[in-house]
C-alpha cells in the first residue's frame, strides 16, 4: 500500500489582503486535521527602481540609503504587528484550535522566491496561499506568484480562492 502524505509543518503565505480569512481558515483546517504547525509568511516587495530614482534624485546618497533601511525595517515591523493581530482576532474566534500558528515570519524579496526559500527553511510539507486572481478581457487570471510559486515548488501548493 502506497504511503500517504503527511502534513507536518504548513506555510501559509498571505498578502493580508481583505479576502485573507478564507484562506487562513483552510491553512487552519488541515493543520487541525493534521495535527501540523503552520508557519505564517508575508512578504515586502523592494521598493521599484522608479520610486528608488524619485527618492536618490532628492536625497544625498548617504541619506537615501539610510531612508530605504530605516523605511523597510519600520514597514517589516509593522506588517508583523498587523499579522499577530490577525491571528489573535482569527484565533479567538469559536472551533479554532489556537495553538497552531507557530512562527510568523515578515521578510523583504521577490514573493515567489521568498515563499520557496521559506518552505525550505522551514521543511514545510505543503504551501497554502490565496488564488490572488485578477480579471484580463472577462476572464479570471491567476496572480504570477501564485503562478511561480506552483511552478517552482517541490512541494504541493494548496491555491484557495480569495472570496469571502
Amino acid at each position: 500500500m502506497p504511503t500517504l502524505p503527511e502534513f507536518k509543518t504548513i506555510l501559509y503565505a498571505t498578502d493580508l489582503g481583505k479576502n485573507t480569512r478564507p484562506v487562513f481558515r483552510s491553512a487552519l483546517s488541515l493543520a487541525q486535521k493534521f495535527d501540523a504547525d503552520i508557519i505564517m509568511l508575508h512578504i515586502v516587495e523592494h521598493m521599484s527602481s522608479a520610486m528608488q530614482a524619485v527618492v536618490d534624485t532628492y536625497l544625498p546618497e548617504g541619506e537615501a540609503e539610510k531612508v530605504y533601511q530605516d523605511g523597510m525595517k519600520s514597514v517589516l515591523s509593522e506588517m508583523k504587528k498587523r499579522l499577530e493581530d490577525f491571528c489573535r482576532d482569527e484565533l479567538d474566534s469559536p472551533n479554532i484550535a489556537s495553538g497552531r500558528v507557530k512562527e510568523i515570519l515578515v521578510v523583504s524579496g521577490r514573493i515567489s522566491e521568498e515563499i520557496i526559500k521559506a518552505a525550505d527553511k522551514h521543511n514545510a510539507d505543503i504551501i497554502v496561499m490565496g488564488k490572488s486572481s485578477r480579471s484580463i478581457l472577462g476572464n479570471d487570471v491567476t496572480g504570477s506568484s501564485t503562478r511561480r510559486v506552483t511552478r517552482h515548488s517541490k512541494l504541493p501548493v494548496l491555491i484557495v480562492p480569495n472570496i469571502t
